[in-house]
């Protein structure tokens, strides 16, 4: 394995290009096999994830060709299997979004349920009763979900939940339903900008769709759909990490191929905070010269704030004077790294989901141990403001949602180096 050396107190300044977005890719690329014929992918971040989705659909007989320094992936899937299983699907989470894509277009398939996660249960009942809804019957057996129909038939889908609408969930019923006769209404849908991209793809593809970014999506049903060729939305959580970071270390930093607009909630907070953001030609750009003020943050479904920047605003508050409360609403569990942190010198205090956190004048460095990918990216953002030298173990975490951070985070002035983590 390896691991990253941060050595902290360097100020960042200059020019980040910001890639693809992991979370509009994944779906994008399993929405493919609705169509027998070549789809295109481009702005595909060389990522982790997009490599193992890549090694999914081959197995399930779709030709890829992925240009990783290019960053566009070709596919065409003529004759896929119906069955994805547990030893691909373990390997990454977001492959439960291969369940409406297979069913729509095999009217028959069986996936792999994904299993647990650090971050919290995150069950898929919620895809379940969708597609059972669209008169798929669904079973769950052996560790697998079964999903069969003789077609799938549009109706109202209702997809809230718990915790709020259901990311993937809305993108397995939208997978599904542009194959379904009728119309389908996806009441409570999940608004964040990759279903809206998403949806984009489909309707390139041939699908009818209205009302994606919004809380009730509509979908007209179509018999077939052809190929397209489309690029990815800009990644808000690597942009928003680049922001906290500027920040954090009291940089200037021009985040460059960021869609703004999907980063109003971050940049909102952080300007509360007492840091400067401004956006000109396409450009956001962060100045965190300023002392911070303390924030109390909720975690919320998009346009609220997002859960993937919680753990990078818990190292900004770390340091900012004051008490800060950082309330998570969408996945209680998501404070792993709370205690790593405090490994540097943060004084912190998780009472049920809200973290109290007592600003400090300093952290220093210290070996610590990355728990999710948006746990890594906190704990490098501590690193890079900590005294001395820190050890971040388990970086294959970060390495699933962030392209060549630690070079881009080089190219920026931070003093950061992979290496072979000899211990492991």
């Amino acid at each position: 394995m390896e691991k990253l050396i941060v050595s902290g107190g360097a100020s960042l300044k200059g020019v980040v290009q910001i890639g693809g977005s992991k979370n509009s890719c994944l779906p994008i690329l399993a929405a493919s096999l609705l169509t027998p014929e070549k789809c295109v992918v481009r702005n595909v971040p060389d990522l982790m994830d997009t490599r193992v989705m890549c090694k999914i659909l081959r197995w399930l007989g779709v030709h890829v060709s992925h240009d990783r320094k290019a960053g566009v992936i070709e596919m065409r899937a003529e004759n896929p299997l119906g069955v994805a299983p547990y030893e691909l699907v373990r390997q990454m989470r977001a492959s439960v979004c291969l369940l409406g894509p297979l069913l729509g277009r095999l009217h028959n398939c069986k996936v792999s349920l994904p299993g647990g996660c650090v971050i919290g249960n995150r069950p898929i009942d919620q895809h379940i009763k969708g597609l059972s809804r669209l008169g798929a019957e669904m079973k769950v057996e052996n560790g697998y979900v079964h999903a069969r129909c003789d077609e799938l038939v549009g109706t109202d889908v209702f997809m809230g939940g718990r915790f709020g609408s259901t990311v993937t969930g809305t993108a397995n019923i939208l997978m599904a339903a542009v194959r379904a006769r009728g119309t389908t209404i996806i009441d409570c849908a999940a608004c964040e900008p990759e279903i809206a991209d998403l949806a984009n793809f489909l309707i390139k593809m041939g699908a009818k769709i209205t009302g994606a970014g919004g809380p009730t999506i509509e979908v007209q049903g179509v018999e077939e759909l052809h190929g397209a060729d489309h690029a990815v939305i800009p990644d808000r959580i690597e942009a928003g990490t680049f922001m906290v970071a500027a920040a954090v270390t009291g940089g200037d930093v021009e985040i460059k191929g960021a869609c703004a607009p999907h980063l109003n909630a971050v940049r909102d907070k952080l300007e509360e905070a007492g840091v400067t953001v401004t956006r000109t030609n396409g450009t956001i750009r962060v100045w965190g010269g300023a002392k911070c003020r303390p924030l109390e943050i909720t975690t919320m479904p998009y346009p609220g704030f997002p859960t993937d920047m919680q753990a990078q605003m818990c190292a900004l508050m770390a340091i900012t004077p004051g008490i800060s409360v950082v309330t998570e609403k969408i996945y209680p569990n998501r404070f792993m790294h709370l205690s790593e942190m405090a490994r540097l010198g943060a004084d912190v205090a998780l009472e049920s989901n809200t973290a109290i956190i007592k600003g400090v004048n300093r952290l220093s460095g210290a070996p610590v141990m990355a728990s999710d990918l948006r746990a890594s990216a906190g704990l490098v953002l501590a690193a890079l403001v900590a005294d001395g030298e820190t050890d971040i173990k388990r970086i294959y975490h970060i390495d699933r949602g962030y392209e060549h951070i630690d070079q881009k985070l080089r190219e920026l002035g931070a003093v950061i180096e992979r290496v072979d983590d000899q211990e492991d």
